[in-house]
């Protein structure tokens, strides 16, 4: 049997079409396919504003110089996410302080939001990290930060697509920027490929601006009058300013072809991730309790991943056996995440930081295939290779 990964993407001949009409037009990059990808991801998200990037880590750090998280300033972050939501802040000079998480669902809680907040006295920032597709209390975590005075970026980079209770996520209702990735493992996928979104167009531009070197083209915001407009006081077709030292996180108008045409069927592969998780959630159902779903909460999720919890301490077992194991059944699996206060660098800051809710939460966490190519009968050919590999 084929073997399946934890994560595919899905490219289809329209997909191929709007490539291959990128590469043959006079533009790619910094051209007009930038442009429809962002009015596309607006669209899409509801946000005022969006601002495509070279990736989800882009995405994050681009967020992080627009708020100047730099040096001085404090971000909690949540323990349980990938590597960059943490970097993005320290690339930029601030310091991060993390957060627990519920271990049922890996997310961060009003609670440990507050917890946080009082162990480091001060903060100035949280980045809410969404996990395997679901937001947590959004409204209650927008509570606790604007009420401490903090800003709020959404990592959002598994949850493109995903419903709260008033919008979709990208709509920035609860944060200032709201941070995607189109990897392709993700929903979307653009090989490579992030955005930014918000509703506040001084941000809009401070990104735009930071994406591209620091630097500005815009006529009205040319400081050196004499060196920027000619005698009868236009601006001269060559000019640009460096506002600040910026970097080259510019997207391909390549990639965005793709990406265009990819959220076209955002909607179709919501639903089909979230067809193969009621199968999932179905299968896994026999196997309670050493094995369990994820916790589920108050959102309409595009499932990124498909996450389960097993107990193997109970059932005397190591991960990565069974993770072996039904690699040998042709079952391919990964963890999301190790938590990043265990990470040695952020260790070595932090050495008596203890966060039970994410440890536990990363002593059980697996990650099954999800991906919407899979076929009806896959779930239940995983959750059986699963029981197997268990000894259930």
């Amino acid at each position: 049997m084929s073997f399946l990964p934890y994560g595919r993407q899905v490219i289809e001949d329209d997909d191929i079409a709007a490539v291959v009409e990128a590469l043959r037009s006079d533009y790619l990059t910094t051209g007009p396919r930038v442009g429809e990808f962002e009015a596309a991801l607006k669209h899409a998200t509801g946000a005022k504003h969006a601002i495509a990037c070279t990736n989800g880590t882009a995405a994050l750090h681009l967020a992080a110089r627009a708020l100047n998280l730099g040096p001085g300033t404090v971000t909690v972050v949540p323990s349980i996410t990938f590597l960059a939501t943490a970097n993005a802040v320290r690339l930029n000079g601030g310091d991060v302080v993390f957060a627990d998480v519920d271990p049922a669902s890996g997310l961060m809680r009003p609670r440990d939001l507050e917890a946080a907040l009082d162990r480091c006295g001060h903060a100035d920032a949280v980045f809410n990290v969404h996990l395997a597709g679901q937001c947590g209390d959004l409204a209650g975590i927008h509570a606790v930060a604007r009420g401490r005075g903090l800003r709020i970026v959404e990592d959002a980079c598994h949850a493109i697509g995903t419903e709260h209770r008033y919008g979709r996520i990208g709509d920035n209702r609860f944060s200032d920027l709201t941070c995607f990735s189109f990897h392709p493992v993700k929903t979307i996928a653009m090989g490579e490929g992030g955005a930014v979104t918000t509703n506040d167009p001084a941000l809009a531009d401070i990104v735009a601006r930071d994406r591209t070197h620091g630097m500005t083209r815009e006529p009205s915001a040319f400081v050196e009058r004499a060196q920027a407009f000619d005698g009868a006081g236009t601006a001269n077709p060559w000019y640009y300013e460096m506002e600040v030292p910026g970097l080259n996180y510019r997207i391909p108008d390549v990639l965005c072809a793709l990406g265009t045409s990819q959220l076209k069927k955002l909607d179709r592969f919501a639903a089909r991730r979230r067809d193969l998780v009621a199968r999932y959630d179905a299968e896994l159902a026999n196997l309670a309790p050493h094995v369990k779903k994820l916790k589920r909460t108050a959102c309409t999720p595009a499932w990124h991943l498909y996450i389960a919890l097993i107990d193997f301490e109970a059932l005397g077992l190591e991960r990565a056996a069974v993770m072996r194991t039904l690699a040998g059944k042709g079952i391919g699996t990964q963890v999301h995440y190790i938590p990043l206060h265990r990470q040695p660098y952020w260790r070595d800051m932090d050495p008596n930081v203890t966060l039970p809710g994410a440890d536990d939460y990363y002593r059980r966490t697996l990650s099954l295939p999800l991906f919407p190519s899979m076929a009806d009968a896959d779930p239940a050919r995983v959750i059986a290779a699963l029981k197997s590999a268990l000894g259930l």
